[in-house]
């Protein structure tokens, strides 16, 4: 089996400042049509800033499609021709004022695939340095800082669930048992 998609035909229905829709018309495998709706959104980053004593910045914000406050990592979107790791120094200098002397990449989340384009880059960030948050005139949040073992707890509790947030939180858990034990 192949496993393929073509695509037919393609039509632009909305295009925003983030998000284009579109809606296209693919041959399946079999010859037959189907139509297919896809957001294109650019890529993302998400930075899990840790201190040399393993506590960990996160930011609280109103979400506005869930009408609720979440707790998640740093994270934004890539701006145009911007590098994730470019893109990452930035959303965490700008969330919360920290510059890192190590960033690790810890890989790629792909947000929805069967509707979505979009996916978050996530990184380690240690050895932080101090400096002001910048935020953007249109983003109100408050960072948090926490011990990295409460935040995997929550996690694992199902109290944290932003993706990008509990995958980056898992990794790391991984990556630093594997430091601990002398593996990679």
């Amino acid at each position: 089996m192949r496993l393929f998609e073509e695509t037919v035909e393609s039509r632009v229905i909305y295009r925003g400042k983030i998000v284009t829709l579109r809606e296209d018309v693919a041959r399946l495998e079999n010859g037959t049509l189907a139509s297919r709706e896809v957001v294109e959104h650019p890529d993302g980053v998400c930075i899990l800033p840790m201190e040399a004593d393993g506590t960990v910045y996160t930011v609280r914000q109103f979400r506005y499609p869930f009408g609720e406050v979440t707790e998640e990592l740093p994270a934004g979107k890539m701006d145009r021709g911007e590098t994730h790791e470019a893109a990452a120094r930035r959303e965490l200098s700008e969330e919360v004022g920290c510059e890192a002397g190590e960033l690790l990449y810890l890989g790629e989340l792909l947000v929805s695939p069967g509707y979505s384009t979009e996916a978050i880059h996530m990184y380690l960030a240690r050895e932080l340095t101090h400096g002001a948050q910048h935020l953007d005139e249109d983003e109100f949040l408050e960072p948090v800082r926490t011990p990295f073992q409460r935040l995997f707890e929550r996690v694992m509790r199902g109290e944290l669930t932003d993706a990008s947030t509990v995958a980056a939180i898992l990794k790391t858990n991984e990556l630093l048992r594997q430091e601990a034990g002398g593996t990679k």
